[in-house]
């Protein structure tokens, strides 16, 4: 089963999110951000070297509380990647691994659509402010066109109760709010996801919810 990140715009802390349902899915997690990698990395090959033909993807993969298969951060690696390999290492890590939660870039970029198009299900990360709607409706349209079923919507860094009737309806997938917690926003950097850092926090419980919806396998 392999699921898409996503979101309309940037900002909306879609790599912790990813990071997170990784964890709570216990699946290894693509740094799929060509441009704009965050999840950690260590020396050694990277996705943008198999992109390039320089690696085979079982190379990349960094153990840790989460495994990533990290991305480089250089300009020179970013050019020199060839995104439609991307699909292909995907898969090969769903083969080798069973469970993959890929971090999309954000918006519409040429490279957004790849990972969508690599995924069964789909995940929409928003920002609770009303402006940013708008670009999610425009996500889980490129979605509908490849074919990456829309499974939920994450309004993401909560601090008062959102619309999320609204936005589910406007979205057409059931909504979940993941309040802000400081523990989920340093996650990626300390290494310690909050589903087992903090367990019975209301973030914990948010995304072990958005989990329990990614079907168990792949169309």
């Amino acid at each position: 089963m392999i699921l898409a990140v996503t979101g309309g715009k940037g900002g909306v802390g879609k790599t912790t999110l990813a990071y997170n349902l990784a964890a709570a899915l216990d699946a290894v997690v693509v740094d799929a951000d060509l441009g704009m990698a965050d999840l950690p990395t260590v020396r050694g090959p990277d996705l943008h070297d198999v992109l390039a033909g320089r690696a085979a993807v079982e190379e990349t993969l960094r153990p840790g509380p989460v495994d990533v298969v990290p991305c480089g951060r250089t300009l020179a690696g970013a050019r020199a990647a060839d995104v439609t390999r991307l699909v292909d290492a995907v898969e090969a890590v769903e083969r080798a691994h069973g469970r993959v939660v890929v971090d999309c870039p954000a918006g519409r970029r040429a490279d957004a659509g790849v990972p969508l198009a690599a995924a069964h299900a789909c995940l929409v990360v928003v920002s609770p402010r009303a402006f940013a709607l708008a670009d999610a409706i425009r996500t889980r349209e490129l979605a509908r066109e490849l074919e990456a079923g829309l499974v939920a919507c994450a309004i993401n860094r909560v601090v008062e109760p959102p619309p999320t009737d609204a936005i589910a309806d406007a979205l057409g997938a059931p909504a979940a709010a993941v309040p802000a917690d400081p523990r989920v926003g340093r996650s990626v950097v300390t290494e310690r996801p909050v589903v087992t850092a903090a367990p019975q926090s209301d973030a914990a419980a948010a995304i072990r919810s958005l989990a329990d919806r990614v079907p168990a396998r792949g169309r």
